[in-house]
């Protein structure tokens, strides 16, 4: 079974809510730390590639929706 770009794209954000919710729990209990940053990133990571992958599973159904109006 192959993975759709848009469960991809879901999953990838909802690991980046997940790290972002991490990173917070963690600046409030001990601060600004290595591993903060490390959440803080791997956050950021997640939510971009999430959201890159949504818009490309909509371009490509776009492109397909073209094709099949030709």
């Amino acid at each position: 079974m192959r993975k759709s770009a848009l469960l991809s794209g879901i999953l990838y954000l909802i690991l980046g809510a997940l790290f972002t919710y991490f990173a917070v729990q963690s600046v409030r209990d001990h601060g600004w730390g290595f591993y903060s940053y490390i959440l803080v990133i791997l956050a950021t990571f997640d939510m971009g590639t999430g959201i890159r992958l949504i818009s490309f599973h909509f371009l490509i159904k776009r492109a397909a929706r073209k094709n099949q109006e030709r």
